[in-house]
């Protein structure tokens, strides 16, 4: 009797093999690797930089409430503005990080009486933009920042009647970019990061980079005579979406100046220097000479500066989303695709005077490098040695707690954000195609793994 078995037994078991082979091509075919979102749980970033000492915990402290504060006409707001605090830019998933999932600038454009409309590219639900023109009238370059807002209207600024700039005819001229708030968690590690480093990073893999068209450089700024050029001593700067920065100070001027119209010890004129809008005397934040304690005698571009100096980098997550293993499968998969030639994994400090800074890994996935990014991407702006279409290396971590990607916030979709990269003449199109060409769970994987940063 066992022998009338044996047939039909195998033939069960070999269409039930066949069935579940099926099933699995099926699955294959419909599976698709998406964005797993912005990653939820605590913000894991926002504190102090451990190690700091007692003093430079109460300077962080200081920085961090002048960062968090809103400014009015009286303080020196304006006359042109993007809007009233360095914190409202910079709060996603805490202070220091980048573009909230509500935009602020929204309710700002008639807080306090303002008179001012919300531009058509500034949405609710969109990120927080800034507006560069791309184009002077005469056909020059411009590329400096429209500022969004005035103070027309508003408490303290009686007398002042000044208008926004045209932006619906500049949209009509494709003469319009945008740029969003870059997070500053980490800030102080990127900053103590020694030319060297950056050099030796660039240098590591020059024969597989050359392969695949990957080519990058420091933006040095050599150039002279404009306020945010560093012209005489020819080091790198890192801070920006084109690294036109190469100081926390620096970077911290110029956003007060150019994001609120505040003028400080590093840039003491107005940008708009209407006579009927001017509220407060020249520059808006000095030193306090009278200050009785250290503490009351540091500029608020000092507070904005040591904030960011002395916020720790955001922590990333071991087991989401996807899990541990997905996690750890998708980071070996990003790095043989060829994403970590310039999304360096990890740069070394130097000897820093502050402690908690001195001699530590840095765990950005950036080489701080400016890359060509092809027409895709391009925004027709150059800022010292960075060009028309090239941009840094953007910092990964913390970006699975972003919302918004790209420098112009355009896409929310971390997929398409990284097939964003790839347009004629990228830097970036032989790493896109090999991510492009990977399974669909391998896909899932690195996208896991981003999130999890």
């Amino acid at each position: 009797m066992k022998g009338k078995f044996v047939v039909p037994l195998s033939l069960a078991a070999a269409v039930v093999s066949l069935f579940f082979f099926q099933v699995d091509i099926v699955s294959s075919q419909q599976f698709r690797a998406q964005d797993p979102g912005v990653r939820g749980g605590a913000a894991g970033a926002g504190g102090p930089i451990a190690g700091l000492s007692a003093n430079e915990r109460a300077f962080f402290q200081l920085g961090l409430e002048d960062f968090s504060e809103a400014e009015d006409v009286p303080d020196g707001l304006g006359p042109r503005m993007n809007l009233d605090g360095c914190g409202g830019c910079h709060s996603q998933p805490a202070t220091g990080g980048t573009s909230p999932a509500v935009n602020p600038q929204v309710a700002f454009a008639k807080k306090d009486g303002g008179t001012d409309f919300v531009p058509s590219f500034i949405n609710l639900n969109g990120p927080v933009r800034e507006a560069r023109f791309v184009r002077n009238p005469d056909g020059t370059p411009d590329g400096g920042v429209h500022a969004l807002f005035t103070i027309t209207g508003r408490t303290g600024a009686n007398g002042c009647n000044i208008r926004q700039p045209d932006f619906d005819s500049e949209l009509a001229r494709t003469n319009v970019i945008f740029r969003i708030p870059s997070p500053v968690f980490g800030a102080g590690l990127i900053e103590q990061i020694p030319d060297a480093a950056i050099l030796a990073s660039q240098a590591t893999d020059s024969s597989l980079k050359r392969a695949y068209g990957i080519g990058g450089k420091p933006n040095r700024v050599r150039v002279s005579g404009l306020a945010n050029n560093n012209g005489n001593d020819g080091t790198i700067a890192r801070f920006g979406w084109k690294a036109q920065n190469v100081s926390l100070l620096l970077f911290s001027g110029e956003a007060y100046n150019v994001e609120m119209g505040i003028t400080n010890e590093l840039f003491q004129i107005e940008r708009d220097q209407t006579r009927d809008c001017q509220f407060a005397t020249v520059p808006n934040d000095v030193q306090n000479m009278d200050a009785t304690t250290v503490l009351q005698s540091v500029t608020a571009i000092e507070n904005f500066a040591n904030f960011q100096r002395f916020l720790a980098p955001p922590m990333p997550s071991h087991d989401r989303p996807g899990g541990a293993a997905s996690i750890a499968r998708g980071k070996a998969t990003f790095g043989d695709v060829g994403c970590a030639l310039c999304h360096t994994p990890t740069l070394k400090t130097g000897n820093s005077t502050v402690a908690a800074l001195r001699n530590q890994s840095a765990n950005l996935f950036s080489d701080l490098l400016v890359h060509d990014m092809g027409t895709g991407l391009a925004d027709g702006v150059s800022q010292g040695e960075a060009g028309p279409r090239e941009f840094r290396t953007a910092p990964l971590w913390g970006l699975g707690q972003r919302i918004f990607f790209l420098h112009d916030g355009r896409t929310a979709d971390l997929l398409r954000a990284i097939r964003e990269h790839a347009s004629q003449g990228s830097e970036a199109n032989g790493v896109i195609s090999n991510f492009n060409n990977l399974r669909e769970g391998q896909k899932q994987d690195i996208l896991n793994f981003l999130r999890s940063l």
